[in-house]
């Protein structure tokens, strides 16, 4: 398992803050070639562009097929994954044995781990790329133009940015079963996740009066609104994010500042930079004036896998039962 600095997570929300002000600006135009590529999370830990919409590379004639249909073209049997969140969805799909190398934050599932390991989704080399022979290399938002490299080395690519929603996720997950063959399989995960989520929502207990919220990418108080993929998931169970609050276009994720996390005081705090930053109860605890806040006096911190928290691939699933079980443990002033 990689841990993250603190000096990379800060530069990737800032990377993914920046992005998601230029697509906001520019719309969210759909570029379509043939066939596939990429990285991701904060927020996927790596996360690169906030857009559900994904593009391939030429010579995919399956790009346009419906995610029902079986592809037209060649399955792909050597696929490079330069995502941490595609790598988890091509092996939750059981498309792990054409998987022959990953990026470096790719860790899940084990499996994974043992697949070369070393490419850079942030800044991607096309040779060293190239020298595994892929016939499809999986991007998760190719925000450095690695598909026109690849374009003109003829390898075939799919890119697949940040999802923004739920929805996006299902799409992706079922355009990456066209891309390898596993378009039932894909199909079965999707009706999955959706039915376990359904079943997540409807026992999750309801308050009076909505519990409010921080959700925390990194100790320099970048969170995330209710706009992104995390924060939807929030919604799902109802509760109230501080962060929908803040003014200004921040492409989903604005950086608070402590005087205003505390004058919120929020009834929870779930901190998603654990990992990276050793964030934890008593860190938060520790902090000025934070240690008189409810969620710190009622014990109503948090602490959530950083990966899971920020990729939005099947383990959503995961994610979105651990705060449900946040909110059924939640302890609130008598």
């Amino acid at each position: 398992m990689k841990k993250r600095g603190i000096g990379t997570r800060r530069s990737l929300i800032g990377l993914v803050a920046g992005l998601s002000l230029i697509a906001a600006a520019c719309g969210s135009d759909d570029s379509s070639s043939d066939q596939a590529a990429s990285s991701d999370d904060p927020v996927s830990s790596e996360t690169a562009e906030p857009s559900g919409a994904d593009s391939t590379s030429a010579g995919d004639e399956s790009a346009d097929e419906s995610a029902g249909d079986q592809p037209s073209g060649p399955v792909a049997q050597r696929i490079v994954s330069l995502s941490p969140t595609h790598t988890e969805m091509l092996f939750a799909i059981g498309a792990g044995d054409q998987v022959i190398a990953v990026d470096s934050f790719s860790n899940y599932p084990a499996e994974v781990l043992e697949l070369p390991n070393e490419l850079s989704a942030f800044e991607p080399n096309v040779e060293a790329i190239a020298s595994f022979e892929p016939d499809l290399v999986v991007i998760g938002g190719d925000f450095t133009g690695l598909g026109a490299q690849l374009d003109e080395l003829g390898i075939a690519w799919w890119d697949g940015p940040a999802a923004v929603t739920l929805d996006d996720t299902y799409s992706q997950i079922e355009q990456l079963g066209v891309q390898t063959g596993r378009v039932g399989e894909a199909a079965e995960l999707v009706l999955s996740m959706q039915t376990e989520i359904d079943t997540i929502v409807a026992a999750t207990p309801a308050a009076l009066e909505p519990l409010s919220f921080y959700h925390e990418l990194d100790p320099t108080l970048y969170s995330a609104d209710s706009t992104t993929f995390i924060g939807e998931i929030y919604a799902l169970v109802g509760l109230r994010n501080i962060a929908d609050q803040t003014e200004g276009n921040s492409g989903g994720f604005p950086q608070l500042n402590a005087e205003f996390v505390v004058s919120a005081d929020p009834d929870l705090i779930f901190l998603a930079d654990t990992k990276c930053c050793g964030e934890s109860g008593e860190t938060v605890a520790s902090r000025d004036g934070w240690a008189a806040m409810v969620a710190v006096q009622n014990d109503n911190v948090i602490e959530m896998d950083d990966d899971i928290a920020s990729r939005w691939g099947p383990r959503v699933v995961e994610y979105l039962a651990a705060v449900a079980a946040a909110i059924e443990n939640v302890k609130v002033p008598a």
